[in-house]
């Protein structure tokens, strides 16, 4: 109980820096989404150790494990636009499977150089 009670808080505590980044984003009228923004501090203050995983693990953890979950209102607003995906959808296929090949194809050849870069190090 006392985990799910902690997990609880951690999830407020993430939504509410998140509510934040986008009220200070929209105040400074800055074109930045404040989730970019957010995600971005929160890894600085992580890696500075200002804050620590712990406090935040647990619901980070079951966020990311209920992902999918958060994909379901979008995939249904798409519904709406249906007149457009019978004009354009073979297009817009063709470009997110474009784009999905690239982002594994980088991030492949990411993966590789930093693996190898560990590699000679360690040697």
């Amino acid at each position: 109980m006392k985990k799910i009670a902690q997990g609880i808080l951690q999830i407020g505590v993430l939504l509410l820096f998140s509510v934040g980044m986008n009220a200070l984003m929209g105040w400074l009228h800055w074109p930045i989404p404040g989730s970019i923004v957010g995600m971005l501090l929160l890894f600085i203050l992580l890696q500075t150790k200002i804050i620590r995983l712990s406090w935040i693990e647990i619901g980070a953890s079951w966020l990311l494990a209920e992902l999918l979950l958060f994909f379901i209102p979008s995939a249904v607003g798409v519904m709406d636009y249906l007149p457009l995906l019978e004009h354009d959808g073979m297009s817009i296929l063709f470009i997110v499977l474009l784009g999905t090949f690239i982002v594994m194809a980088v991030t492949g050849l990411v993966a590789t150089f930093i693996s190898k870069r560990k590699g000679s190090k360690a040697s």
